[in-house]
């Protein structure tokens, strides 16, 4: 009888547990390894969804179904992968703890970590006590409160776009796509909880590509009176209150701008995982910016140049939600394609 082939996984996203999924329902073993102790990776850290403001909640449960008790998976946390590479045609993991893992192929679906706010010194993340992250904003929204440090309800909020993205002082130049629209699902969200307060976004170009994506920033506007402000918050301070003063530029008016608000939120990109970032480099498939690179972004997306290898997710580049989850199977019929073949 034909043994069975294995896969490793290497990452419990959303990317890594549709690719398991679909492998599985191949009647392929599959050996997820999860660095955290929980799987879901990025998506725990989201209450609603754009662009459609469904609970993240309930995306997670629909995503897991028939994975965590799949007979054809088994799933290892706290299992952080410090070593990938080829041996004898198959594929070994080293962990952190010293457990080896062997397999016939293996995909790197090792996500990404947000940017570090505190890079960009001169808009108060970790000085000032009422500049916050998106991510920050997102868990008060789950507890259904957005306060300030000193409790009370922000009667004027602002949020800043590109923190960490399109910023060539921290070396970032390129676009994370998911800023635009988060800040416009965040404003709106804060709108509808305090529809007395005010709302403002600073961006430098609102970027909505995406169905349904340019009717909710419309709507933003039309229904909750969102302002936006074209320019870039070049500094901020704390006033004897605590509240935020932004001094910015009004590009669209050529001129300088100065706001206090009592909570601003910066809007911070995606970066390539550490993860991502050292397994790429010990495979020699490692792209700019630390980001894993593909065999080619047209047609072999899910493959490396390394046989065997396969790539699921935001290892390659920033995508949304819905991108990664179909990426993740993608990647699955590209590593079923290569097991066929090696028979």
């Amino acid at each position: 009888m034909e043994n069975k082939k294995t896969v490793l996984v290497i990452g419990a996203g959303p990317a890594g547990i549709s690719a398991a999924k679909s492998l599985a329902n191949d009647n392929i073993s599959v050996t997820v390894l999860e660095k955290e102790d929980t799987f879901g990776g990025n998506i725990n850290n989201w209450a609603k969804l754009f662009p459609n403001f469904k609970d993240a909640g309930e995306v997670k449960s629909s995503l897991i179904q028939n994975f965590v008790n799949n007979q054809n998976i088994k799933i290892v946390y706290n299992k952080k992968v410090t070593e990938l590479k080829k041996h004898n045609q198959k594929w070994i993991a080293n962990t952190s703890d010293g457990e080896v893992f062997e397999s016939d192929a293996a995909i790197l679906s090792t996500g990404f970590k947000v940017f570090d706010a505190q890079y960009k010194e001169e808009l108060g993340y970790g000085i000032y006590p009422n500049v916050i992250t998106s991510v920050e904003f997102e868990k008060m929204y789950k507890n259904g409160k957005i306060l300030t440090v000193q409790g009370s309800v922000p009667k004027k909020i602002a949020f800043l776009n590109c923190v960490g993205s399109r910023d060539e002082k921290v070396g970032n130049h390129y676009c994370s796509r998911i800023c635009c629209i988060a800040a416009v699902k965040q404003a709106i969200e804060f709108k509808e909880l305090y529809p007395q307060s005010e709302a403002f976004i600073f961006y430098m170009d609102i970027r909505m590509a995406g169905q349904f994506y340019e009717e909710l920033y419309r709507k933003s506007q039309e229904k909750h009176g969102v302002v936006y402000i074209r320019g870039r918050i070049s500094e901020t301070s704390s006033t004897i209150d605590k509240k935020v003063q932004i001094k910015a530029e009004d590009t669209l008016a050529a001129t300088p701008l100065r706001m206090t608000v009592d909570m601003l939120v910066l809007m911070i990109g995606v970066e390539a995982s550490k993860s991502t970032t050292i397994l790429s480099k010990q495979n020699n498939i490692d792209g700019p910016y630390g980001f894993a690179k593909s065999k080619d972004i047209h047609t072999a997306d899910n493959y490396s140049n390394e046989n065997g290898l396969f790539l699921a997710g935001s290892c390659k580049r920033p995508l949304t939600l819905t991108e990664t989850i179909a990426d993740g199977k993608s990647a699955a019929i590209s590593v079923v394609e290569y097991l066929k073949q090696t028979k």
